[in-house]
């Protein structure tokens, strides 16, 4: 059974920063394609950053520069480094995984965790 555990969420200010964590279990963060999602109030879910079995990343054009995926395969941990916060980078913060090896842009992500929220104030 998968099991992503995220952690790391909380409330700064703008220009602050945040390392979000994910924890695995029942599946292998050096396999395949991994990413973070996140959702603001009203609004759809939106793909943030992804990693894939080759360390390739992918970033959402709105946190490009700001924000590092990264994962330490030996502790099976997805990281996601969160700088130069704004008060638009507030949502519910979800890691995912695929069963796919690499990210692409219609990759499916069959595997979630619960999200860990992050608020940013201005």
């Amino acid at each position: 059974q998968v099991q992503l555990v995220e952690s790391g969420g909380g409330s700064v200010e703008a220009g602050g920063s945040l390392r979000l964590s994910c924890k695995a279990s029942g599946y292998s963060i050096r396999r395949g394609c991994v990413g973070w999602f996140r959702q603001a109030p009203g609004k759809e879910r939106e793909g943030v950053a992804s990693i894939d079995r080759n360390d390739s990343t992918r970033y959402a054009e709105s946190v490009r520069g700001r924000f590092t995926i990264s994962k330490d395969n030996a502790e099976n941990t997805l990281y996601l480094q969160m700088n130069s916060l704004k008060p638009d980078d507030t949502g519910l913060y979800f890691c995912a995984a695929s069963d796919r090896l690499y990210c692409s842009v219609d990759v499916a992500f069959g595997y979630w965790g619960q999200g860990t929220q992050v608020t940013v104030s201005s």
